[in-house]
């Protein structure tokens, strides 16, 4: 497996690109290390793929390098670099049974057969496969065809990278849930470097050790499922993120607080700090998960802030209370126990979980 280094990697689709509108993929500086689960995560047109496709050698970047284990592979085609590459739709071989598809990727570089007996039947029984491996592919439904697939992309225990295309789009939605603990059991028995592909943060979040957020053709944060939860870097990725996303709000720094339609919001001192150098758009932000919302007698001469309650949602383990002061719209999470009481509140914010973004960026 191996180490894969991005270096000052950008590309456009156009000839002669002459903004940052121009670039699919915006200059970019990454290292993701050997033996890494990493999800490529964001909304459709945000440049995963292409970023994908140049990690493969199927597109050459426009501008920059990219290493594996030191090695400049940017003009290398796919064969060279010794990757394994699953899609977003089966590609296998109709007229071949199971075990024939699994074995093929070994067969076509000369493995020992006795090697790739025991390869193929390693990984069937990680997928389930085993009691399919004599029957012919071509009678198969489309989620055990994906899953050979996924197989034929696991079978190699040589390769540098194993590439994953948003793999499990056609998958039902059970097997799905399946497949990716698979994919994880895989990962931390054989840790091979692994690339996927997902504008779904369910799958990229139980996927992966490392998610990568993309947004315009940037990387806009990598880090731990954790790391993107409780720190976003970016307004995106605290919005994108998140069961609601995080409620984001214009505000004005004035008198040692936050001012949000008029509305007082206290922030730390080392928070007031950093954002007295910062110019531009200045943003709060906060999740619903951090936000406390008192209503009927809790919230007599309670020190917060005053809003409406508008619904009340009650998903079984929790509730999600929309609240709104002024222009702002506030998502709140509350337990299933949880009791709401008219339709007048206060909301406290808790100073440590509250965020503050200048032109989108994190305030540290």
């Amino acid at each position: 497996m191996a180490r894969i280094d991005l270096k000052g990697l950008a590309h456009s689709y156009f000839p002669d690109p002459k903004t940052d509108e121009d670039y699919a993929l915006r200059r970019m500086e990454h290292v993701w290390e050997d033996g890494g689960a990493y999800a490529l995560l964001g909304p459709s047109g945000c440049g995963k793929t292409t970023l994908l496709n140049i990690i493969s050698g199927l597109l050459t970047p426009s501008h920059g390098q990219v290493l594996f284990d030191g090695k400049d592979v940017t003009n290398l085609a796919p064969e060279e670099r010794n990757i394994a590459q699953v899609f977003q739709f089966p590609v296998i071989y109709d007229t071949m049974t199971v075990y024939e598809n699994l074995a093929f990727p070994l067969r076509n570089r000369g493995v020992d057969a006795k090697r790739v007996d025991a390869r193929v039947r390693e990984i069937a029984g990680m997928l389930d496969l085993t009691g399919k491996l004599k029957q012919k592919a071509r009678g198969l439904g489309a989620d055990e065809k994906q899953t050979i697939s996924l197989g034929r992309g696991l079978v190699r225990d040589d390769v540098s990278a194993i590439l994953f295309d948003e793999p499990l789009t056609v998958i039902d939605p059970h097997l799905k849930w399946v497949l990716r603990r698979k994919l994880k059991e895989i990962h931390n028995k054989l840790r091979p470097t692994m690339v996927y592909v997902t504008h779904d943060q369910v799958e990229a979040l139980t996927f992966a050790d490392k998610v990568v957020v993309m947004y315009g053709g940037k990387v806009v944060q990598l880090g731990t499922p954790q790391e993107l939860f409780e720190n976003p870097a970016h307004t995106f990725v605290g919005y994108f993120i998140g069961s609601p996303g995080m409620n984001i709000m214009d505000c004005k720094i004035d008198d040692g607080a936050a001012w949000v339609d008029g509305q007082r919001i206290g922030l730390s001192d080392r928070l007031l700090e950093a954002v007295s150098k910062q110019t531009g758009k200045i943003e709060l932000g906060i999740r619903p998960e951090f936000l406390t919302l008192e209503t009927g007698d809790a919230a007599k001469g309670s020190d917060g802030v005053d809003v409406n309650i508008i619904k009340v949602e009650d998903l079984g383990q929790y509730k999600i209370a929309t609240t709104r002061f002024g222009a702002s719209e506030i998502k709140v999470k509350l337990g299933e126990d949880e009791q709401v009481v008219g339709q007048s509140g206060v909301l406290r914010f808790a100073p440590e979980w509250t965020k503050l973004y200048a032109d989108s960026q994190l305030v540290a």
